[in-house]
């Protein structure tokens, strides 16, 4: 199943709902710049590395390629999200429940990202199409067990691998007697200074490259299954991700990175832990090795949950007075009411469709 350029913009001139569901994906996928695709830069910008536009550009390319290379990989990632819960057979009912939760991810992001605090839209989205699925049945019988298991076991795996690579990393440089931890005064790093430009600009690079793998075809993905239930049809089957939707989406996610990513930057690369070049390479090579990982073996992870626990790791590891526990206690306190707080977001946001429907 797929649609071509000519006849998405036809069908868009003349069907409302899909005029609706495209205003809201474009709004998550600001949102998603905004507060998730600036993780994969913020070592790099932080620690002075490279300027925030060049960061953003380079990040936008690469959120592109790794888009493009997964789609082509495997391109069946909207059937996984639907799967997450059921919507009965109504395309009318899915559209709905759709739009809600895609409505649910723009609110909860917006409001994080107003106090600095970045999110996982990808857990947005799954608890919102669940709040979407108990409104819709009226209880837990829409909502697929298996298929959320995967979620948490992503979520609290990638977590423990991030820190825990993280952590390793930043003790190996500790341990080799660099006592200014980045070892960016000292003599031998000053050596070899342009190599260790290249390593942080390489694992930024590897960071926005699986960003782009992880989340931009998530949402590419939602999207694609938006259009069908636009035009009354059950999504069923593989999904092709044609090539104007995947430049369409890196575009979109690289001008919310521009607008809004520099306030996440902050508190992820500053904040937080006040990154040194070389925290900023470790952290960045744990990272990219985690999310490689767990998209070899197929489970979904968040980038924003992935770098930042891979930066608490090194910031620990290295001198723990650097670390700012107290914006560490407002994520992790943001990521655990992340599910609770959208799902009851698409919960009402559904009930409300609904009623106008009817």
């Amino acid at each position: 199943m797929t649609i071509f350029f000519g006849e998405f913009i036809t069908m868009l001139s003349k069907t409302p709902s899909l005029q609706m569901i495209t205003l809201l994906t474009i709004g998550v996928m600001l949102v998603n710049g905004w507060t998730d695709a600036p993780n994969a830069i913020a070592s790099l910008v932080a620690s002075g590395g490279m300027e925030l536009k060049k960061a953003v550009r380079m990040a936008a390319f690469l959120n592109f390629a790794g888009l493009a290379l997964m789609t082509a990989c495997n391109s069946t990632v909207a059937c996984t999200i639907y799967h997450i819960a059921d919507f009965g057979d109504s395309p009318q009912k899915a559209l709905t429940a759709l739009c809600a939760a895609l409505l649910a991810i723009i609110v909860w992001a917006a409001a994080a990202w107003s106090f600095g605090i970045p999110t996982s839209e990808s857990h947005a989205l799954i608890a919102g199409l669940t709040g979407a699925s108990i409104s819709i049945h009226n209880g837990l019988a829409g909502i697929h067990g298996v298929e959320w298991m995967k979620v948490i076991y992503g979520l609290f795996f990638s977590s423990f691998l991030g820190f825990g690579l993280g952590w390793a990393g930043g003790k190996m440089l500790f341990l080799k007697g660099k006592k200014a931890y980045g070892a960016c005064q000292s003599r031998r790093w000053k050596k070899y200074k342009s190599r260790a430009e290249q390593m942080q600009i390489a694992g930024a690079a590897a960071m926005a490259f699986m960003h782009g793998a992880q989340d931009g075809q998530k949402f590419i993905g939602v999207f694609l299954m938006g259009i069908f239930l636009a035009k009354e049809e059950m999504p069923a089957g593989h999904f092709y991700i044609p090539f104007w939707m995947t430049i369409w989406c890196s575009i979109v996610i690289a001008s919310g990175t521009a607008i809004g990513g520099e306030r996440i930057i902050k508190t992820v690369g500053v904040d937080m832990v006040k990154l040194r070049r070389s925290q900023g390479i470790v952290s960045d090579a744990a990272a990219a090795i985690c999310l490689l990982f767990f998209s070899l073996i197929g489970f979904p992870v968040s980038t924003t949950h992935v770098k930042t626990t891979a930066i608490m790791g090194v910031g620990i590891a290295s001198d723990a007075k650097t670390v700012n526990i107290s914006i560490i206690k407002e994520m992790i306190f943001a990521w655990l009411i992340t599910f609770p707080g959208c799902c009851a977001i698409g919960y009402c946001v559904t009930e409300i469709f609904q009623k106008i429907i009817h």
